[in-house]
């Protein structure tokens, strides 16, 4: 018999999205701020520097209205609720694949942060949110004399 292990683009995402879940969890609730069922999960990136924290959520077809972003207790959170998809008159859909409903994803930041400086953007269905690190956990260059 051939012990031969194929290679899965599919199962190399997952571990690797099992790792940086590992290290940045992610906190799922059953239901947002808003009271809706979680319908809808977005993808979002989210990147360190020396200087802090960037998460990018993907969510088209929002409005910026209808996003809640909340830090408590070191945990970001951002919730929101995309509305439905109305067909036009005279209008059916064959298809409906773009989520609605509400959503909410929590990251637990691990470290602390300056949370007088958390900021957001919303731009061409993308909200970035930044947090800058509180001083004494930046790293710190020592000139050598």
């Amino acid at each position: 018999m051939n012990n031969v292990i194929r290679f899965s683009p599919n199962r190399m995402q997952h571990e690797f999205d099992r790792i940086f879940n590992d290290f940045f969890p992610a906190r799922h609730v059953p239901r947002t701020n808003h009271g809706a069922q979680n319908n809808w999960t977005p993808n979002v990136d989210l990147s360190e520097s020396e200087d802090g924290y960037m998460l990018a959520f993907d969510l088209p077809g929002m409005n910026k209205k209808d996003i809640t972003i909340n830090f408590q207790d070191g945990v970001l959170t951002v919730s929101g609720t995309r509305e439905e998809a109305v067909a036009g008159e005279g209008q059916n859909f064959l298809r409906l694949e773009r989520r609605s409903g509400g959503f909410e994803r929590s990251f637990k930041i691990p470290n602390a942060i300056q949370t007088d400086k958390i900021s957001a953007a919303y731009k061409d269905g993308v909200l970035t949110v930044t947090l800058l690190k509180a001083e004494e956990v930046k790293p710190i260059k020592v000139k050598v004399s």
